[in-house]
């Protein structure tokens, strides 16, 4: 199967999200039931890069550098507020331009009213849930992956036990769908949640309308992606230089570039590292394999 055999090579990353989790869980309790399990591999994207150097520094730092990490920032931003803890943040890149919650006393709102915040992301969400938030939540992918993470975390805590580490499985399903079409002419996907949509609109299985409809916070992350893709798009069809600095749209516009036989060139191919480091050695497989 595909899936196995990029597996096997070795191009899929490991959760960012997962990890993200428990590595927070980690930082907060001052445990190492997760972090040393992934500080040393060298297949960890930015965030996961930041975040590790970040659980050597949170006793002793009153300055934390979060560098491009949206989540990582809300998670340590959120736990700094409800415990008092008076952290300074340093963030880098396109984090430095994101429009972000600076309200401290949301460490005491409900689920459904931190889902508003920053363009409805679950982030905040998230860390209250993390943080040991109890309420009924709704369904939704990240929060429960959040839920799931804490039970998981405290479950390894309690059994005196490493906690799991996982693939990234939203990157798996692109990068097997992606071979799909090379191989059969046809792309199998379908978009889950909000970090799926720049390669779903990519290959026309969203439009834009109703990527707004369902993940508002799209607006919110390293660029605005309902914007970004329609002019990333556009600028491919002119066969002008893609210059996204966002990672999901780089990663996205590279696949349609290859599927189309078009040679685009990329101003920051560098920003994949964020998420998926092995990204171009993975498109590097796909070309020797799916010439055109």
């Amino acid at each position: 199967m595909i899936a196995d055999e990029l597996i096997k090579k070795e191009y899929i990353p490991i959760s960012k999200y997962w990890s993200m989790r428990l590595g927070f869980l980690d930082i907060l309790n001052n445990t190492k039931l997760f972090i040393p399990l992934i500080e040393n591999r060298q297949d960890i994207g930015d965030d996961l890069k930041a975040m590790s150097r970040i659980s050597h520094e949170w006793k002793d730092r009153k300055d934390i550098n979060v560098g491009e990490g949206g989540a990582l920032f809300r998670y340590l931003q959120f736990a700094s507020w409800k415990y008092g803890l008076d952290k300074i943040f340093i963030k880098e890149k396109t984090l430095k331009n994101r429009q972000m919650c600076d309200n401290p006393k949301i460490v005491n709102w409900p689920i459904n009213k931190l889902l508003e915040l920053d363009n409805n992301t679950p982030q905040w969400a998230s860390a209250s849930i993390l943080t040991g938030c109890t309420e009924k939540i709704p369904d939704d992918y990240f929060l429960n992956m959040s839920r799931e993470a804490l039970i998981h975390y405290n479950k390894a805590k309690n059994d005196n036990k490493s906690c799991e580490v996982k693939l990234d499985d939203t990157i798996l399903r692109q990068a097997v769908a992606f071979v799909g079409l090379l191989k059969n002419g046809k792309i199998d996907y379908k978009p889950i949640q909000q970090d799926e949509y720049c390669f779903a609109r990519a290959f026309g299985l969203i439009d834009r309308i109703e990527g707004e409809k369902r993940w508002p916070e799209l607006r919110g992350h390293e660029s605005n992606r309902l914007e970004e893709m329609e002019v990333m798009i556009s600028k491919l069809n002119r066969n002008e230089e893609i210059d996204s600095k966002d990672h999901r749209v780089v990663q996205a516009m590279a696949m349609l570039a290859f599927s189309k036989h078009l040679d685009a060139k990329f101003a920051h191919p560098e920003c994949v590292s964020k998420s998926w480091p092995q990204f171009w050695s993975f498109m590097d497989w796909v070309r020797l394999n799916f010439k055109k």
